[in-house]
């Protein structure tokens, strides 16, 4: 074999070297933009476990309240109405959380929810039939533990998908991300500050 032909035989040995490189770094980013996708998808497994208590409470707290709260059919009725709409966007978002519309859609539902939620408790404070009812408390008691598990959880999916979206967006994994339709995934975030804080329940 000529020198030639030993000088070109390493070369596409250097060349298929290099690419069998480049094809594992490519591979590795690909797949931690996986790993880290579907960290953010179960972290928001975990909202959607507390959010789906929340709303199946709110009805069993609402009924209690119906029966002591004759006058204020109006705020019982929002109360449910944003409960329906927040289970809705809940169902919707759970289908795919990483459809960023979808998950801040929930979280303007949950928002107008925990503003209605927390006039419900400042209108029950005149009834204290209602505050002193034993199943009232015991629901007040389950909502408040929770809406601690709510933001817990919260925010740890909001960490998960800063990771997520850092890696996304950073040189050189962003290539594969566009090549490969990683989208940014959605903080879950409300836009009022006054509804960012869990409902105050003081019964």
């Amino acid at each position: 074999m000529g020198a030639g032909m030993t000088g070109i035989l390493l070369l596409i040995v250097v060349v298929l070297g290099i690419v069998a490189v480049l094809a594992m770094i490519l591979v590795g980013m690909y797949n931690g933009l996986v790993r880290a996708r579907n960290g953010f998808r179960n972290a928001f497994a975990q909202i959607d476990v507390q959010l789906k208590r929340r709303h199946d409470l709110i009805p069993n707290l609402v009924e209690t309240a119906k029966g002591y709260m004759v006058h204020e059919r109006e705020t019982l009725e929002a109360v449910i109405a944003a409960r329906n709409q927040a289970e809705s966007m809940r169902s919707a978002a759970a289908m795919n959380p990483s459809d960023a519309a979808a998950v801040g859609q929930l979280a303007q539902a949950e928002g107008r929810l925990g503003g209605v939620m927390g006039r419900l408790f400042a209108v029950a404070e005149a009834y204290p039939d209602l505050k002193a009812n034993a199943n009232m408390m015991q629901l007040s008691e389950e909502l408040t533990t929770t809406e601690n598990k709510v933001s817990f959880a919260r925010q740890a999916y909001n960490d998960a998908v800063t990771f997520f979206n850092n890696k996304r967006e950073t040189f050189p994994t962003n290539f594969i991300a566009n090549m490969f339709s990683f989208g940014a995934a959605a903080l879950f975030e409300v836009s009022d500050e006054k509804e960012r804080e869990a409902v105050k329940v003081s019964f």
